[in-house]
């Protein structure tokens, strides 16, 4: 028996017919008959039950009560005469002999009704979001976050992981996204920032001898809302291993993952270890992108050799991509509108050809290709009844076009894509530099704390000027889902001096090291292992195993894409008074900025 209750709303059964019974919840709805006799649903968190009044007077005290008013009904259970297989409880009802109102809704309104609310306006869902929160579908997404949480933890645990919590107020550091800011009271013109990841921390943990670490890690950054991501907060499954490899990092999340994807996902099928390895380079040239849905059995094929010369303006000195789709019984309609989306998507033009069942090109460019037609067949192995789309312009422009194009193929032509299940992949050798596409000159690609492939010879040997800085690979790695990068990781620069040299190919001494990273260079100094370590998004996680297309629907409380919880209304002013303990002055932008 539970406090105020002897049973919740999902709990009773056909075989508690006869028992005097007390459950508390909501009181969902209520629909009369006559004068003498209204159904009632009562809801909890464990499910709803009906309870059915038969007198005038019990009628009259359920008709004075608002709907999702907090009540306690006692009665008696008894079989229903007409079940409800649709219903957990359907083959009971209660009959109530007393019924108390314990918190009560004092509006006759609802924003919305509570089992549709996910059809509601967002704004309005997220302004009550304690309300959306009463509807079972939603509900149901926030228990599976806390299932999948408990599930990562025990088996992290299990494979010799100590779960250890980092500090969040901590020092703003240059990782890439904005920081939020903390005002120190006690050290005027002093702040704080709020952790965009516990990398550093993770990192001197190793240093100070801790063998396995782990955490389910808030983290915030001052980033723009997209789908797969929420503005402000997010939390990762943070994990960091001494005297360590790629494969050993590798080895823990194939044995970690596939089960909980398997048990709690929408499909019941995941990719098993070892997961396929694609190398960075490789990805982009034949899957357009760094987060390949490997569901998606299509690829891209390079035919600028191909097609040179063929007459068709946009292909003359660019690269040309092209992805064949045999089987396609699209109309014409379809292959435009496929085209059009995917230039929405890419900023750039699509194009088309068909081998019709003849063998010969239809369509579209066809007669651009006509005379080049045999080897354009033999070449890509072309079928009859296959469409070939193409994408054109610099490299990067048409692998980002072909990626676009293999992902709208994918859900066009269901023969070409296994869509109930998960497919994992590992992206590696990222690229360690890139050239900015501001400053024109060296930068670091991705993490500056990766390891490069090679180590200190191969930063020496491109300081000496041997090789193209451009082509040192990383030893950091990505882990996809269905084209969702779930998590960035990598071997780590734990040597001082490999450090520095990496970091003086773009332009930044050891001073700048000590200033930027003081304590993990420090720490370094004094011997550091060997470590490697990856942070799964947990909650791109559960929206993946939710089968939802928006992050915000797996987050309790989630902020709009504008970085606002409506429901609380933050971000809010403060008083002159905080301000004034804080030391800041508001300065307000003129008009017209």
């Amino acid at each position: 028996m539970m406090q105020s209750r002897s049973h919740t709303c999902g709990e009773l059964r056909a075989a508690d017919a006869g028992r005097s019974v007390k459950i508390c919840g909501w009181m969902e709805n209520v629909r009369e008959v006559s004068a003498a006799l209204a159904f009632v649903v009562g809801r909890d968190f464990y499910g709803t039950t009906q309870v059915v009044a038969e007198t005038e007077e019990m009628v009259r005290v359920f008709r004075s009560i608002n709907r999702e008013s907090t009540i306690s009904v006692s009665g008696t259970v008894r079989e229903r005469a007409s079940k409800n297989p649709n219903m957990p409880t359907g083959d009971i009802e209660i009959v109530p002999e007393s019924v108390e109102v314990l918190g009560k809704c004092i509006y006759n309104e609802l924003p919305f009704q509570i089992n549709r609310s996910r059809e509601a306006d967002e704004s309005t869902r997220l302004r009550y979001r304690y309300l959306d929160l009463r509807n079972p579908e939603v509900k149901k997404n926030i228990i599976l976050r806390s299932n999948v949480i408990a599930a990562l933890r025990k088996s992290m645990t299990e494979h010799g992981f100590m779960e250890i919590t980092t500090p969040i107020l901590t020092v703003s550091s240059p990782e890439g996204a904005r920081d939020y800011l903390v005002p120190a009271r006690n050290h005027p013109g002093k702040f704080y920032a709020l952790p965009q990841a516990p990398q550093q921390f993770k990192q001197l943990l190793m240093a100070s001898g801790f063998d396995r670490y782990f955490q389910i890690a808030p983290c915030f950054r001052d980033e723009d809302a997209r789908a797969d991501r929420s503005p402000g907060e997010f939390y990762q499954l943070d994990m960091e291993m001494a005297f360590a490899t790629q494969e050993d990092v590798f080895a823990v999340l194939e044995d970690v993952l596939p089960p909980v994807f398997a048990e709690f996902g929408k499909y019941n099928r995941a990719s098993g270890a070892p997961f396929k390895r694609i190398p960075y380079a490789e990805a982009l040239e034949k899957y357009g992108t760094d987060k390949p849905d490997l569901r998606i059995d299509l690829t891209a094929a390079d035919v600028t050799e191909l097609v040179d010369g063929c007459g068709f303006g946009p292909f003359e000195g660019a690269v040309v991509k092209a992805v064949p789709v045999s089987g396609f019984a699209g109309t014409r309609k379809q292959i435009d509108k496929l085209c059009a989306d995917a230039e929405t998507v890419s900023g750039n033009k699509a194009y088309w050809v068909r081998v019709d069942d003849k063998g010969e090109l239809t369509g579209g460019i066809a007669k651009f290709l006509t005379e080049r037609k045999a080897r354009f067949v033999s070449e890509l192995n072309l079928a009859p009844d296959t469409l070939v789309v193409f994408a054109a312009g610099s490299r990067a422009a048409a692998q980002k076009t072909a990626g676009a194009l293999i992902k709208l193929l994918g859900a066009l032509c269901p023969q070409h894509m296994d869509a109930e299940k998960y497919e994992f992949c590992w992206i590696v050798d990222f690229p360690m530099y890139e050239i900015g596409e501001e400053s024109g000159e060296l930068e670091f690609c991705h993490n500056p704390f990766s390891m490069p492939s090679g180590g200190l010879d191969v930063l020496l040997a491109a300081e000496r000027g041997e090789i193209d800085p451009l082509t040192i690979t990383a030893d950091q790695y990505d882990l996809v889902c269905n084209g969702v990068e779930l998590s960035s990781g990598a071997v780590r620069n734990h040597d001082p001096e490999i450090m520095v040299k990496a970091f003086e190919l773009v332009r930044l001494g050891e001073e700048d090291v000590k200033a930027k990273f003081p304590a993990m260079y420090n720490a370094f100094c004094y011997g550091a292992p060997p470590h490697a370590g990856i942070a799964p998004g947990v909650d791109r996680m559960v929206m993946l195993l939710a089968g939802e297309d928006s992050i915000r629907e797996i987050i309790p409380f989630p902020m709009n894409k504008n970085a606002q919880d409506l429901m609380m209304g933050a971000p809010g002013e403060v008083t002159r008074k905080q301000l004034d303990e804080l030391h800041i002055a508001i300065v307000k932008p003129e008009s017209g900025e």
